[in-house]
């Protein structure tokens, strides 16, 4: 056996020292993309979960039924939290984005086994809040995508999206919450009117799926309510375990199998995936399963407690900033906020300006670039906060944090995008105007140096305020700014 090119110890060494630059994943400082259960006994049992699974391929439940019966008791349990019944079955998947692919490609299938020979292009509807793995889903399965209008705090129009059902639907969907605003939408109404017009209505919980079932006051928004046919619960979010483990629940078997893949159309082993993976580790979920067994439905409970105690502190300070309003009526552990236009400019917080004050006070919020939904008024630029059980441990260090970064910025204007963009394109490379106008293709290096042009040098960073590029990503077109920001982050991997 040959000699290891490098010492374990040096090399984990240097792995350390390579998340030394990462944003913190426990301690309440980031309020977005992680989940911190603030114990630490959940860490090591989830670490040792996946040390014991390491090895293990899910790709055969057969030789290995260890994968079978870890997916199995967590269907179940998930499966309970939301109220399905024996003929709710689902699957395991990687994440949140391939349970929402997987019920479209669920909806889809069972689309064209209806609609045969029509020559009809199936159409996905969804109000615009909807999370952006739709989108994806869309376009990998050659779904058209309508998105019914929101208003500013994230409400979806009603008539509109009754208005739009029709035979050609092949799934609407519905958030609990959605993402951007924390809005619950209206899973009932939407219900009723899709399944009178014979129309599949999916849920995506990925993000409160495990926190919502213990929120006081909601109304039914997961398998109780008629008309619900398949669900999204993310387990690497509020349940918790390493990323990524998600679930995906249909009502019905028929339907669940549609979106499995199967072939013996080739001279090796017969191949039959559940999900878009074949080989696939066992490892995240063997981790959630885990903490399942540890929590348990009281434990999950109290987390929900301890993030609806924080996310009630940080509204209610958020409401008491002048300038600075909360959108809508935000459901579950997160909300976003706005600039407040009630009140005189010199007055007003521009929620980018904030994000980056905070940021300077050692934590990290989610700034979001507002939105032009045809024939409406813009959707504001926001600033999102997902809320931890964590974070009631850290209030007393963020609400300061809140109120001096709104001190810091009241009354500072927003990023002009369209000012950005002329003197980006004055001073970019040749080309630049056209190609920021979306006028001409953007190649890899075009989009580089219109990169360059903003400051930004992918191996280097980001710049430290974000105020900018998001004022610039509201600025240009959508498939400009898309373009540019695959650059970006084609870049930062690029050796």
């Amino acid at each position: 056996m040959s000699a290891l090119r490098q010492d374990p110890e040096a090399i984990l060494d240097r792995l350390r020292a390579l998340r030394g630059s990462d944003a913190p994943t426990h301690g309440g400082r980031v309020l977005s993309y992680v989940y911190d259960p603030d114990d630490e006994r959940l860490d090591a049992l989830a670490g040792e979960a996946i040390r014991l699974m390491q090895p293990v391929n899910w790709l055969d439940p057969l030789a290995f039924p260890s994968t079978a019966a870890i997916e199995r008791e967590t269907i179940a349990f998930v499966r309970d939290l939301v109220h399905g019944d024996g003929e709710v079955v689902g699957s395991l998947t990687s994440g949140g984005t391939e349970s929402c692919l997987l019920a479209v490609l669920a909806a889809r299938e069972s689309w064209r086994a209806a609609h045969s020979g029509d020559g009809a292009r199936p159409r996905l509807l969804a109000p615009v809040s909807v999370h952006a793995a739709f989108h994806k889903a869309a376009g990998y399965f050659g779904l058209e995508l309508d998105l019914v209008a929101v208003d500013a705090d994230g409400v979806v129009d009603l008539d509109e999206w009754g208005a739009r059902l029709s035979p050609n639907v092949a799934l609407a969907v519905a958030s609990a919450p959605a993402y951007p605003h924390a809005t619950l939408d209206p899973v009932a109404a939407l219900a009723s009117r899709a399944a009178a017009a014979g129309v599949p209505l999916h849920v995506d919980a990925c993000v409160g799926g495990m926190a919502l079932p213990f929120w006081p006051g909601l109304p039914a928004w997961d398998f109780r309510v008629p008309g619900v046919t398949s669900m999204s619960i993310d387990l690497h979010k509020f349940g918790y375990a390493p990323k990524g483990v998600s679930v995906v629940l249909h009502r019905g078997r028929d339907r669940h199998r549609r979106q499995f893949f199967a072939t013996r159309a080739w001279p090796g082993y017969p191949v039959v995936n559940p999900t878009l993976l074949g080989s696939r580790s066992a490892a995240a979920a063997a981790a959630g399963w885990a903490l399942i067994q540890a929590l348990g439905v009281d434990g999950y409970r109290d987390r929900a407690d301890a993030a609806r105690r924080a996310t009630d502190a940080l509204v209610a300070a958020a409401r008491r900033l002048p300038g600075l309003r909360v959108v809508g009526e935000p459901v579950g552990p997160m909300f976003a906020v706005a600039a407040d236009p009630e009140v005189p400019a010199a007055e007003r917080i521009d929620p980018h300006h904030w994000a980056d004050a905070v940021a300077r006070r050692g934590f990290v919020v989610q700034p979001q670039p507002g939105l032009q939904e045809p024939g409406r008024e813009p959707l504001p630029r926001t600033t999102h906060l997902t809320v931890t059980p964590v974070t009631e441990r850290v209030l007393d260090e963020l609400v300061p944090a809140f109120l001096a970064a709104a001190d810091e910025v009241r009354g500072r204007p927003a990023v002009d995008g369209e000012a950005l963009l002329a003197a980006v394109a004055a001073a970019g490379p040749a080309g630049a105007a056209d190609a920021l106008a979306g006028r001409a293709p953007i190649d890899s290096a075009t989009a580089a140096g219109l990169l360059h042009a903003f400051g930004i040098d992918p191996h280097a960073g980001l710049p430290a305020d974000s105020a900018p590029l998001l004022a610039a990503v509201e600025a240009l077109p959508p498939r400009v700014a898309e373009r540019i920001l695959i650059e970006l982050l084609g870049r930062v991997a690029e050796p």
